[in-house]
């Protein structure tokens, strides 16, 4: 399990993100650490304006150094990489929504190694994109079989190599291409095949614009919370050229198919919702996280309209943001 390299140094913090309980990194980051995992990461890594080691997290090479030194000293993943112009996930987040899945599961890491003995838990992850990273953390942290679909087959192949450099994630991560834009699980879930649970982390905004400005409200968040005052300001047409972000980038990144999409989250949810009665049988939970608290109500509706009998709503805390996950079950 990879717990097993929290050290007494990490233990002795306490928490102060807010993040679930077994999330190794409720506790703050121990740069010191990761830079002897990941010397990479060195060059990075800076006094901020209150005298603690952080990076510079509106850099978005700075988070990914920061992403490959998590991913090697806690999980055991060597050579992550991603293209250019693909979504950088932020690791504790990520990590949070896995945890919370075990919870609706019945899962946690004490009985983690027993219940995969007598059964094996399945995962689909709708839109994995380039980065992989919940079948990634699922496979490493839980033992689950996973499955990631996309519609892009680049971002595929780049999760291939992952694989391909890990050898221990080969029986457990299974890759699939989604060939229909305009379906989510058909064409993905097999006849017969059965999941325990699904994931997505859907496109947030409707528009590039709207993405562009929800990155400059990031960029200020990050600044006021530096102490900073001046505003950053980001140019559209310098942040984004043909989906490809040049520079000043979103901090994160994200091709075209991770942010944004016709009519946003709400209708990504909706579709979603709609043709997850198609396979109600053939998977235990469907979730999805719900960036945006006023798309919770209508998506809730919705999913009682069609028939399941059970809605969770999960809330997820980092820091100052809340983000949820809409859990629901036909079975």
């Amino acid at each position: 399990m990879s717990t097993r390299h929290r050290t007494k140094k990490d233990q002795s913090r306490p928490n102060s993100k807010g993040l679930h309980p077994r999330n190794i990194h409720n506790q703050g980051y121990d740069f010191s650490s990761l830079i002897k995992s990941y010397p990479p990461l060195a060059p990075y890594v800076k006094k901020n304006a209150h005298d603690n080691l952080s990076i510079e997290f509106s850099d978005r090479l700075s988070v990914k150094a920061l992403n490959v030194a998590l991913l090697k000293r806690y999980y055991d993943i060597i050579n992550w990489d991603i293209p250019e112009d693909a979504l950088c996930p932020p690791i504790p987040g990520r990590v949070d929504y896995i945890h919370y899945i075990a919870d609706l599961l019945g899962f946690d890491e004490s009985t983690a190694n027993l219940a995969n003995a007598q059964t094996k838990i399945t995962m689909l992850d709708i839109g994995t994109g380039a980065n992989g990273i919940y079948p990634l953390l699922a496979c490493q942290i839980y033992g689950w079989h996973c499955v990631g679909s996309d519609i892009n087959t680049q971002s595929l192949e780049n999760v291939a190599s992952i694989i391909a450099n890990n050898p221990t994630l080969k029986d457990c991560f299974e890759l699939r291409t989604q060939h229909d834009k305009n379906h989510i699980f058909d064409g993905i879930i097999k006849a017969g095949e059965f999941f325990d649970v699904s994931v997505c982390n859907p496109p947030f905004h409707a528009s590039q614009d709207e993405a562009l400005k929800g990155n400059q409200r990031k960029l200020n968040n990050l600044a006021r919370n530096r102490g900073e005052k001046r505003t950053m300001r980001l140019n559209k047409n310098d942040a984004i050229k043909n989906s490809k972000p040049t520079s000043p980038t979103l901090n994160f990144g994200g091709l075209e198919t991770e942010l944004w999409c016709k009519g946003g989250e709400r209708m990504f949810l909706k579709k979603l919702i709609k043709e997850s009665q198609v396979y109600s049988t053939q998977c235990r939970w469907f979730t999805s996280l719900v960036s945006k608290i006023e798309n919770v109500k209508p998506a809730k509706k919705l999913i009682r309209k069609l028939g399941a009998i059970d809605i969770r709503e999960i809330e997820m805390k980092q820091g100052n943001k809340i983000t949820r996950i809409l859990a629901w079950t036909f079975i």
